[in-house]
């Protein structure tokens, strides 16, 4: 038999449905598989064998019984930023303490309902605030890839970098993530994997811990865009507990795969060429638009133009969202609590402690920029450059159907390389925060390796509510790289 940890979501429950296998087989198959992996790449800050055992049990007497929800029997791993009932959820921050949930998040929710279970806990960066998955209150994750015969340890991206390295190395069919400002798109462009961040709306936000309100957004990383779709079928829908949940009905994600993107026009923004870009990132992109040329579709250039305002624009606003969400955490009434002289004193000394240094800077940041004297200057300011930013997209959608760009300004680099400069790290969500700011779909796919035979990806962004196009046009780019590259289970 094949290996079952290998197999895409969409073959798995293929699978199963024509009994060649069963959710128990394939859950102990991925409980091994985290068993010899976890220790290498820190994956998984929690895990549940016990839980996906006995779910696992349910869903083969579903299927028996002709009761199959979409995805019965699916071993998924959740990123720490969902909460889960009844299993620990820290978003990776010490100031959360053990905090165990009495509830569940809409998205998992909705995931358990379709007959998904859930394999454990995934890493990230505290907060989701980070592009390398190293500000984690568990320490870093580690991707499964390495650079050449170097043994250098690569970063799998942030902050969804446990849900990226766990789909790459195979140690769960999916993963959910979330994209604040590109932390699904880049660790799925630097693992090989496909991350879609849906329009903002699309998925509830209830029950997932707030990095910056009106950015976040969750979705799935999985093996293929087809994977990609059938997760985010089941994510994605209104729900009454957020008010930023949009009352819409949700497509046949899935069905958009198929579609053909003959006579779609593809839009090629001038603005997304970067000063330093590697080589290799320019003539991966001009591949991809060979590759939309060659579908069917027509090309045309487009002018983004206030793209250059994007990345500063998005740290005014993500960090003035975060010190506003983060005030909650003083020690009072859940997670961790240092104990002082007074109550200040609790306060001060519980944040201190609890959180990293990554969160303390944006807290900081956004104070700054949300004070009295400066709030005119930058954070009014930053928002009325987000509105150019939108109107730059809606413009060019009313001649373009879908806008390609590369999905990372290089392939993954090694854990410390730039950690000591948050600049530099910064500019990992160089071509991914705009669509965060816009509140539009983007999704990135792996279309080539690199010379050290790392992935390297392309990134598809759609109009508003439109992941249908997005997916066409993904699936189309898929077909055509024919990527295939996986990396070499060194940790066996």
């Amino acid at each position: 038999m094949t290996d079952l940890t290998s197999l895409t979501l969409a073959a798995a429950l293929d699978g199963m449905e024509k009994k060649q296998f069963s959710s128990v087989e394939l859950t102990e198959a991925f409980i091994g598989a985290i068993d010899k992996a976890n220790l290498h790449l820190n994956a998984y800050v929690v895990t549940t064998p016990d839980l996906a055992r006995a779910r696992a049990k349910q869903s083969d007497a579903k299927r028996a019984a002709g009761k199959a929800g979409p995805l019965e029997g699916a071993p998924l791993g959740i990123k720490d930023l969902f909460c889960t009932e009844g299993v620990r959820t820290t978003a990776c921050s010490g100031v959360l303490g053990d905090f165990t949930p009495t509830y569940e998040s809409t998205v998992t929710e909705n995931l358990f309902r379709d007959g998904a279970l859930m394999l454990g806990k995934l890493n990230m960066d505290e907060f989701a605030m980070g592009s390398s998955n190293e500000t984690s209150k568990f320490g870093a994750v580690v991707s499964p890839w390495r650079r050449g015969n170097e043994e250098a340890k690569l970063t799998p991206g942030g902050s969804s970098g446990g849900s990226a390295s766990a789909v790459s190395a195979d140690l769960c069919l999916g993963a959910t993530a979330t994209d604040t400002g590109g932390s699904i798109r880049q660790p799925a462009a630097f693992t090989g994997t496909v991350g879609i961040k849906p329009t903002y709306g699309r998925c509830s936000r209830w029950g997932i811990v707030a990095f910056a309100s009106s950015l976040d957004q969750a979705g799935p990383i999985a093996k293929t865009v087809e994977d990609s779709a059938i997760l985010l079928q089941s994510m994605a829908g209104h729900d009454p507990k957020d008010s930023t949940s949009l009352p819409v009905e949700t497509p046949n994600f899935r069905a958009a795969c198929q579609r053909s993107i003959k006579g779609m026009t593809i839009g090629v923004p001038e603005e997304y060429r970067v000063d330093g870009m590697p080589p290799e990132i320019e003539a991966l992109w001009q591949q991809g638009i060979e590759w939309a040329k060659d579908a069917g579709a027509t090309i045309k250039p487009i002018s983004l133009k206030h793209t250059k305002y994007a990345l500063p624009t998005y740290y005014i606003v993500a960090p003035a969202e975060a010190s506003s969400n983060l005030a909650r955490y003083d020690g009072m009434r859940y997670g961790a609590r240092v104990a002082g002289k007074d109550l200040n004193s609790v306060y001060e000394n519980t944040r201190a402690s609890g959180f990293g240094k990554e969160v303390q800077r944006r807290i900081l940041i956004g104070t700054y920029v949300l004070s009295a004297g400066y709030y005119d200057a930058y954070y009014l300011r930053a928002q009325k450059v987000r509105q150019r930013i939108a109107q730059d997209f809606r413009d060019a959608f009313e001649s373009v159907d879908a806008i390609l760009t590369p999905a990372t300004p290089s392939a993954a680099f090694a854990l410390g390389e730039k950690s000591a400069d948050p600049v530099a790290m910064y500019l990992n969500d160089i071509f991914t925060v705009t669509a965060n700011l816009a509140g539009l779909p983007g999704l990135a796919l792996p279309a080539a390796t690199d010379a050290n035979g790392l992935p390297l990806g392309l990134q598809v962004i759609g109009k508003a509510l439109d992941e249908e196009s997005v997916f066409a046009v993904s699936a189309a780019l898929e077909k055509a790289a024919n990527f295939r590259a996986k990396p070499a289970k060194w940790w066996a």
